[in-house]
């Protein structure tokens, strides 16, 4: 093989990558001398890469947030992500973030990385939150991702009791005509596939457990809307907010592979108290 063909087929490095570390300030070795991407490589050789030193964006800033850290490793960090935080900047929040926080946490620990998110929360979704330290894990998690072995099942808490306990919906997923961040149910949009099964009941509200098959923006709090039981406190999409002012939405179980040992992680994350006083 080609080294830039070992280095995707083998490697896990995405076009894009292989392309920063020929062009970009990377370097490439066999056997201690420079390589092109085109040298074949044979048995024995020993290849290194240098990746580029990464970059942190002009409107990202290091902020020291305080992170609740689940799981680090060289390679990527699982953080429980509280309600009413956004995951990164954005033009209503441009600080404060998740992001600014892990650009401080790399900054004390004198990490040249910048942000990689691999499974991004809205900003009142709480729960269990991928970071992909470095760009090639986070080019190795991405193809997972797609590829769908990044797993994630949530807890939400819908209006009303559902007839029918358990069961898929499927139903596509387009931006509203009018609106640059509602989406709704529509003919021609995009493939969206959440399968349910509720786990309690009392007279106003149900605790559902939610397990994606495809990954549509606001996809959950659409789908659970469509069918006439909105998350409580999503008023964006037909939700009550007078006993939660955010969506009872929170992401509870992540499973991945770790990108470089290959080991399976799984992660738990338990139900917040706002959400199980609805309950009571």
């Amino acid at each position: 093989m080609m080294v830039k063909e070992y280095l995707r087929v083998v490697g896990g490095l995405s076009r894009r990558l292989v392309k920063a570390v020929k062009f970009q300030g990377g370097n490439l070795t066999i056997n201690g001398e420079f390589s092109t991407v085109r040298k074949k490589l044979t048995i024995g050789d020993e290849l290194i890469v240098t990746f580029p030193q990464e970059t942190k964006g002009s409107f990202m800033h290091p902020e020291h947030i305080p992170l609740d850290i689940v799981y680090e490793d060289a390679d990527v960090m699982v953080i429980n992500k509280p309600a009413h935080i956004a995951t990164i900047p954005s033009l209503h929040h441009t600080s404060g973030t998740i992001a600014n926080g892990l650009l401080g946490y790399y900054e004390k620990h004198n990490l040249t990385y910048t942000v990689h998110i691999v499974t991004r929360l809205d900003r009142d979704t709480s729960g269990l939150l991928l970071v992909a330290k470095h760009r090639f894990s986070h080019s190795i998690l991405s193809k997972e991702q797609k590829l769908g072995s990044v797993n994630r099942s949530y807890f939400a808490i819908v209006e009303g009791t559902m007839n029918q306990k358990q069961g898929t919906i499927d139903a596509p997923i387009a931006r509203k005509d009018d609106s640059i961040i509602e989406r709704m149910v529509k003919d021609g949009g995009q493939h969206a596939i959440t399968h349910y099964q509720v786990l309690e009941e009392t007279d106003l509200y149900s605790l559902v457990d939610v397990r994606l098959e495809t990954g549509r923006t606001h996809q959950i709090r659409v789908h659970f809307s469509h069918i006439g039981h909105p998350l409580v406190g999503d008023d964006l999409y037909g939700g009550s907010i007078n006993h939660l002012d955010r969506q009872a939405l929170h992401c509870k179980s992540l499973e991945f592979t770790q990108p470089i040992t290959k080991q399976r992680l799984h992660f738990k994350s338990q139900l917040p108290l706002e959400m199980r006083s609805l309950l009571k």
